[in-house]
């Protein structure tokens, strides 16, 4: 069984982010038609429920990423799950928008126990070889929940209304809970086992490899970094809250515009797979210009505004997006290491989310102002053109992690 447990860590990192992913942020848009019906709301009011999470989610990242450095991510984990347990309850029961705004802010503490970078670090302390291929497996999760949970809402507000197909979703964090007590191990040695690849090169006061916090923030690589996830994150999820909404104003049926939801997240999830096995044999900075070289077309094409192209920019968007997603967080911890890794991946959170958040929120004002998604899709593609320009100023991306060089 030890054999396998590194991969075991590897398979329900994905299964977090399944859940954290699905249910705060990539599922919910499927409700956004009973929401807008029953109370009246715009959907720039709608929309700043997202922001308020993510800001939320960078504003809390990096204290979450000091309990993380000092708890393990297992205890934060459970922390996580216990949160979005209520958050689910009481999100059946609203009846104003401040309602619905105070359980966004308990979805950004979910996200940031239970979210990517617990799930990275969870994974990185199993792997010091492969890693890159682990990472992609930790990372499909989110993908899988982009592609599961608006399947299952959509199906459960037909059959039960909008309020008890919130309450029906709270099973999915009960199970998680008891996974992460009953079997998530943080590192090898609590079970007495060695990465795969061997322990990491440990300095002589026991610490783990890297750059300490204050150094890597002092790089133009970091900010680069920290940009690409800002303008890429921006444009996805952009897309992601409103793609639900789009294909209604289109006339598709619900079930339909579901399904564009979830190919979308489907081709996502074939990215990280493939691109992350593929960091592990390839030039890093290459894979990267080419992820987002394919999420910009599919940008240019969405742009458009054809009816009969919106599948095709879908696949390409997703799966350019899924490749980006896993070469992000490889690339941090690649290039700056593990000493710091909580804190330096919630400070590139700050810069995400906001930039994740902003671009949910103001693409539900811009069309609330022209009627439509025009100028919100052309800022997606712009966006992405400057990431692209953006990935020049990542300096020397080591082949190997950080770690083991």
């Amino acid at each position: 069984m030890k054999l396998y447990y590194p991969w075991l860590m590897a398979v329900l990192a994905a299964l977090t982010l399944l859940v954290s992913n699905g249910m705060t942020l990539t599922g919910l848009s499927v409700f956004d038609e009973s929401l807008l019906a029953e109370f009246g709301w715009s959907r720039g009011e709608l929309k700043l429920r997202d922001l308020i999470t993510l800001l939320m989610t960078g504003i809390l990242a990096p204290f979450a990423g000091i309990l993380i450095d000092r708890y393990g991510v297992r205890i934060c984990f459970m922390a996580g799950w216990l949160v979005l347990i209520i958050a689910f309850w009481m999100y059946g029961n609203i009846s104003s928008l401040m309602d619905m705004y105070l359980i966004h802010i308990m979805f950004a503490i979910v996200l940031v126990f239970c979210g990517l970078n617990p799930g990275v670090i969870l994974v990185s302390q199993w792997f010091t070889e492969k890693r890159g291929a682990a990472i992609g497996i930790a990372l499909v999760g989110t993908s899988l929940g982009g592609a599961v949970f608006p399947q299952y809402g959509t199906r459960m507000i037909e059959a039960l209304g909008w309020r008890d197909a919130f309450h029906s979703e709270i099973i999915f964090p009960v199970i998680l809970l008891l996974l992460a007590f009953f079997v998530i191990k943080n590192k090898p040695s609590d079970i007495g086992m060695e990465p795969v690849g061997g322990k990491e090169e440990v300095s002589t006061e026991g610490e783990l490899p890297g750059m300490e916090y204050r150094e890597a923030i002092s790089t133009v690589s970091f900010w680069a970094l920290a940009s690409v996830a800002m303008f890429t994150f921006y444009s996805v999820l952009g897309i992601s809250a409103h793609l639900f909404l789009y294909m209604r104003d289109l006339d598709f049926s619900p079930p339909v515009a579901a399904n564009f939801i979830s190919t979308f997240f489907l081709c996502a999830l074939a990215g990280k797979f493939v691109f992350g096995f593929l960091a592990d044999y390839l030039d890093h900075k290459k894979v990267f210009y080419g992820n987002i070289s394919v999420m910009l077309v599919g940008s240019i094409i969405l742009a458009a505004m054809q009816k009969d192209l919106i599948w095709l920019s879908v696949v390409l968007f997703g799966l350019g997006w899924g490749g980006v997603y896993t070469m992000i967080q490889l690339t941090a911890i690649n290039c700056f290491g593990l000493k710091a890794a909580g804190k330096i991946l919630g400070t590139i959170t700050i810069l995400d989310a906001f930039g994740g958040g902003l671009g949910i929120w103001l693409s539900g004002v811009l069309n609330d102002t022209y009627g439509n998604y025009e100028l919100a899709f052309q800022i997606f593609a712009a966006l992405i053109f400057l990431a692209l320009l953006a990935i020049t100023q990542i300096k020397n991306i080591p082949v190997r992690s950080a770690a083991a060089e």
